[in-house]
């Protein structure tokens, strides 16, 4: 058997794996495996940028707010419609970015990365003051969901998790598939070339400006979608969605899983709750315990989780060719 079909009968695999779990697990582990899809969403698009690009980002959390209070203030006053919200909380995440980008893309390395903490705790800021709009520290509580209205009148409910996982999973797969086609396309490889020299790029006639801030507009739709996903799990939207310690988690996923994969931020998100859930059964501190976890696996694993694997399989392949 050929690499790429046995890649394609292990992704079919764990597909098959995820469409079975609410039928073969319980209410919380479902729940964990909807957090999972939403940090991989959320840290997928956020590795076109740094993974990709080489931009690092501390203001994420204010595209993900952003999608989030879109679909709430979208079904709140215009309709209920998950669909409609969804596509709402994208543009609205895909707006503040463009926004943002506009400013930051200027500058690079840590220069572009205070600018965006700087931004990002702005937006933060005004969901924390705006109560009248956002519901302020007390957020914007009582999302729904309603059932999804599909092409021929065809409704189908989401009220429960167990329904709800499905329309999670299918925006996963689909967040992941375009994740993959941006990365292998001609645009994902002007964004390699700027991440290696940007000034020879520019040198070879292309407009790196425009390229990052066109990455980074749709590495905040990707942040947006996982916010507007998150809003109709948990039925509302909060300020802390926009705190740089949110933006953070991103960074800390795609390091854990290796920045080099498409896969790598996914594996390193799910290693992320894992360890949180069972650290915190122990301890209060579970950042401190998490913290010696991922010291360890960053100095231990230099291309994170996915990098050792490869590394591993590669010597075995090398070993087994002699």
């Amino acid at each position: 058997m050929t690499e790429s079909r046995i890649r394609y009968a292990v992704l079919a695999a764990l597909l098959l794996a995820l469409a079975a779990v609410p039928y073969v697990s319980g209410k919380f582990f479902v729940y964990l495996t909807m957090r999972v899809m939403l940090l991989g969403i959320f840290a997928v698009g956020f590795n076109l940028l740094l993974g990709q690009t080489g931009l690092l980002s501390f203001g994420h959390g204010a595209f993900y707010a952003a999608g989030a209070y879109g679909l709430g203030l979208f079904g709140a006053y215009v309709t209920p419609n998950p669909l409609l919200g969804v596509a709402v909380g994208i543009a609205a995440a895909a707006v503040v970015a463009l926004l943002v980008g506009y400013l930051c893309v200027r500058h690079t390395e840590i220069y572009f990365a205070m600018l965006t903490l700087a931004c990002g705790m702005m937006v933060f800021s005004f969901v924390w003051n705006a109560r009248s709009i956002t519901g302020g520290d007390d957020g914007f509580i009582g999302i729904m969901r309603a059932p999804v209205t599909l092409f021929g009148g065809l409704r189908l409910p989401i009220g429960k998790d167990s329904q709800f996982y499905y329309f999670v999973l299918a925006f996963f797969v689909l967040a992941v598939w375009v994740a993959h086609r941006i990365r292998i396309s001609p645009f994902g490889l002007v964004l390699s070339g700027i991440r290696e020299n940007a000034r020879r790029t520019e040198y070879a006639g292309i407009p790196v400006r425009k390229y990052r801030l066109s990455v980074f507009v749709v590495s905040g739709a990707f942040a947006g979608l996982a916010g507007a996903l998150e809003a109709l799990l948990e039925s509302n939207a909060r300020p802390f969605m926009a705190h740089w310690t949110h933006s953070a988690e991103p960074v800390l996923v795609s390091l854990l899983g290796g920045l080099s994969s498409l896969f790598g931020p996914i594996v390193g998100g799910a290693f992320f709750i894992a360890m949180r859930e069972i650290i915190q059964r122990y301890t209060e501190n579970w950042m401190l315990g998490f913290g010696v976890v991922l010291l360890v696996v960053i100095m231990a694993f230099r291309g994170g989780i996915m990098g050792a694997v490869e590394n591993l399989f590669g010597r075995r392949s090398a070993g087994a060719g002699r």
